[in-house]
């Protein structure tokens, strides 16, 4: 694969007898690309080489040419060669005189490119005086040589302006680049960067420590051997999690680019980000649905009395345990064969819960479970029955949206000040709890539940699988947030100690509130007279069902449930903040124009994602959670990851990458990131995905088995995001022009473009390591950027500031080194 630089031939020679004719030069019209009106025939400018252009005439008027020009056209000079001299300047002998531009003429604002050469009946060498870099025409080589070092000396005097992509200082001979990082002044004007020096550490973190800490994370370790899964989990964090966890916020620092958009380097694969958005997008509408029921159990909490505590209420049933209370049956009282206890004939309680339910087909329900089916969601039968929302769920969910728009108000501006608050908050709440909790009767049966091994189980590749998915869940890589919240650093952020502090950070949280979460279970098993393992269950039913049912047996239950409820709010934030800045992100980073609206595209993305969450409002909303939350973002971000991976390391170049990331760290990095990158990374993803197809299951909510057409529904949600891999690929494939067939396409799109690599000038010029590399595209971009009025005055009303980026993406042709792409 070519790790250099898609870029325009040098070596051109040129004279009036050896121009090819004009339709040598018709790749087909790129309208698209011209500022000009789609259907005018007036002109198109072709490149030739930088700086060099050939007019092509289409218009039905056979005039001579110089009757067109609205100024005097000098003598052409009969024999004009064009040839590279020392350092690949080009030079032309004679140069019988000079144009000016008419857009200096009509006042417009001053052009670049000042003076207009011909060459040949319509063919113009635009000499720009403002950048020694474009094509010079002199009548002494050696003149243009000492112009050229004189401009680049005063170039490099003022670090604003444009340096030259001829990599003329080696390494040896450049100055150590100043990386200091002053916070509170943007580094990046135009995208703006994080204002305090902790914003991007605990940005990161409050992503990744959120909710499945809280639930998943203890029912994985419970349902895996409990202390027997810790070994999985912290293999794969050290094998998956922080090595694709490094290499996304590596990337989104480097090149300060979202997720759709840090795809430059391999343009092919752009339908990476598209499914990191969209995998984003879907979980945002759903985790809001989450942070929902958090703010209504935290309001529900200012009472005295728990609605969640007694039997007494007007949604509890007769199969309430408080009203089937497990009592001791003794010889004077009458025991029964369906696991009953009476006593002078008064119901006393059940002696036997397994016989009581097997004869009966009755299951004693906890106050907190009736209070969270029959109340709070009021639940319907299946996902067939969805019926209308419930208006406080709906008023709920529109309060967490309001939030979140709120705190992503101004981006990252806002959310960096709200992070000391959410990031910091629930590592509060949870020592109290440790605290309080290993202090409980019983807990001492949860902690040895939780951290005595069962070594047998690490022989189940199950146990293998939950670890390596925790790791994608709990770690954020492939989601696209990594990337999103990294763009925002200064270019020399050392981003490997930030990425090692979150990962090993949120490592320590999970195993830390595992302590906390077991602590309170084992006081729960030995309140209910049951074993651990038969408390513990997953998702919502952990943080809505078990947790209030331990929280109303501690002293002060109302003060406990209101700081429980608003961790688990200010945690979900969190999560909720990346993965909307992501989205975010995505969308002003493709359409550059929406980036100064930015409060109206959130306004726009918080009141669409309200209105495809309202579904989950209704009694059977809970269905359709869990059937996003199965499928949405399972087995695709595995894929997305193993394809991430697998094209920085093998389309990009991993050799390559690694230099990137030492001129931005001022070290190379350790060779150790490139095995994991290379070989152990990508292995391990396979078999997990091996494993995940090989052991699939339908979804199941409970004792609820979900109809085949709502699982198609799941596979659709799944294939939604991934699909537009192979979509981009394809449309990239069909729009190239250049490439005789489709596998020379497909080596053009592994090219990186000429936009990519960092996004200001001066952190470009430090890469000198790639051949061809292009310090300032823009600039360059804008020096071709000029519309030829010689053909047609009236089209001195058009202006070039409209042009076309991709025109930049593919104009460049190995074989011949001519340019065919039109610029205007």
């Amino acid at each position: 694969m070519n790790h250099g630089t898609r870029n325009r031939g040098q070596n051109v020679s040129l004279s009036t007898s050896t121009i090819p004719s004009y339709g040598e030069f018709e790749p087909g019209p790129r309208q698209a690309s011209s500022p000009l009106t789609p259907d005018s025939p007036k002109q198109f400018l072709n490149h030739v080489d930088r700086g060099v252009y050939v007019i092509k005439d289409l218009s039905e008027d056979p005039g001579p040419f110089v009757d067109r020009l609205p100024y005097r056209t000098p003598t052409r000079p009969k024999e004009i060669r064009l040839s590279p001299c020392d350092n690949n300047i080009l030079t032309t002998s004679p140069d019988n005189g000079r144009l000016t531009t008419p857009v200096q003429e009509q006042g417009q604002p001053e052009s670049p490119h000042v003076f207009l050469s011909p060459v040949d009946k319509g063919i113009f060498v635009i000499n720009s005086t403002f950048d020694s870099s474009q094509t010079s025409l002199s009548n002494n080589n050696n003149d243009a040589n000492n112009d050229k070092k004189k401009n680049h000396a005063e170039k490099d005097k003022n670090s604003k302006k444009y340096v030259t992509n001829q990599n003329e200082a080696t390494s040896a001979e450049r100055k150590p680049p100043d990386r200091r990082q002053i916070y509170g002044v943007d580094e990046n004007k135009e995208r703006g960067n994080w204002t305090g020096r902790l914003d991007f550490l605990l940005s990161m973190l409050g992503y990744c420590v959120g909710l499945g800490n809280i639930w998943r994370f203890p029912y994985l370790c419970y349902r895996n051997g409990g202390g027997a899964f810790l070994l999985p989990f912290i293999i794969m964090m050290l094998l998956i999690g922080i090595p694709l966890f490094y290499l996304e916020a590596a990337l989104g620092q480097f090149c300060s680019r979202g997720p759709t958009t840090c795809w430059e380097f391999a343009p092919l694969f752009k339908g990476l980000g598209i499914a990191m958005l969209i995998m984003s997008g879907l979980t945002s509408i759903y985790y809001n649905v989450l942070i929902t029921w958090s703010v209504l159990y935290f309001f529900s909490s200012f009472t005295s009395d728990l609605p969640w505590s007694n039997c007494d209420n007007k949604w509890n049933t007769k199969d309430c345990t408080l009203k089937l209370p497990k009592v001791t049956c003794f010889g004077t009282e009458q025991k029964f064969a369906n696991g009953t206890c009476y006593s002078n004939n008064v119901f006393k309680g059940i002696w036997n819960d397994a016989i009581f339910k097997n004869v009966t087909g009755r299951r004693r329900v906890s106050p907190t479970e009736e209070y969270w089916n029959n109340k709070f969601l009021s639940i319907s039968s299946g996902i067939d029955d969805l019926g209308e929302p419930k208006y406080e769920l709906a008023l709920g969910l529109l309060f967490a949206w309001i939030l979140c728009f709120l705190c992503l108000l101004k981006g990252i501006k806002t959310t960096g000040k709200v992070v000391y608050v959410t990031a910091i908050f629930p590592y509060i709440v949870l020592f109290i709890l440790f605290f309080r909790g290993i202090t409980l009767e019983g807990a001492g049966q949860g902690i040895y539940y939780y951290i005595v091994p069962n070594f047998e189980r690490l022989l189940d590749a199950k146990v293998w699988r939950d670890a390596a998915v925790q790791i994608f869940y709990s770690m954020g890589p492939g989601w696209g947030g990594l990337i999103a919240l990294a763009s925002y650093n200064r270019f020399h952020n050392n981003v490997f100690r930030d990425s090692l502090v979150v990962s090993l950070g949120d490592c320590v949280t999970s195993i830390f509130g595992g302590f906390v979460i077991f602590s309170f279970l084992g006081h729960m098993a030995s309140q209910m007279n049951v074993e651990v393992k038969d408390v513990v269950t997953n998702g919502a039913g952990l943080a809505f069902v078990v947790y209030p049912e331990a929280i109303q047996s501690l002293p002060l239950p109302t003060l406990w449930s209101i700081l429980f409820f608003l961790m688990l709010i200010t945690l979900g934030i969190d999560s909720q903040f990346a993965m909307l800045e992501s989205v975010l992100t995505g969308i002003v980073d493709y359409f550059p124009g929406l980036r100064s609206k930015k409060t109206l595209v959130m306004l726009v993305i918080s009141i669409v994602f309200y209105i495809l969450g309202l579904p989950m409002t209704t009694p059977g909303g809970m269905y359709i959670l869990q059937l996003m939350d199965h499928y949405v973002a399972s087995w695709s971000l595995l894929i997305v990851g193993l394809t991430e991976v697998l094209v920085i390391s093998y389309v990009y170049g991993i050799n390559r990458y690694l230099k990137d990331l030492e001129i931005m760290l001022g070290r190379p990095p350790f060779l150790c990131w490139k095995i994991c990158w290379m070989f152990v990374s990508p292995i391990i993803i396979c078999i997990i995905l091996l494993f995940a197809w090989v052991d699939y299951s339908p979804i199941q909510y409970g004792s609820y088995s979900y109809p085949e057409w709502a699982e198609a529904l799941g596979w659709l949600m799944s294939f939604f995001s991934i699909i537009f891999i192979p979509i981009v690929m394809l449309y990239k494939i069909n729009k190239e022009d250049e490439g005789k067939n489709a596998w020379e396409k497909v080596k053009l799109l592994c090219t990186p473009s000429r936009e990519w690599g960092p996004a200001l000038v001066r952190h470009r010029e430090l890469v000198d390591y790639v051949d061809g590399f292009v310090q300032d595209p823009w600039v360059e971009r804008g020096s071709h950027q000029y519309v030829n009025y010689g053909y047609d005055a009236s089209m001195g009303s058009h202006t070039t500031t409209d042009v076309s980026r991709q025109s930049w993406a593919s104009g460049y042709t190995q074989n011949s080194h001519v340019s065919y792409e039109s610029a205007v």
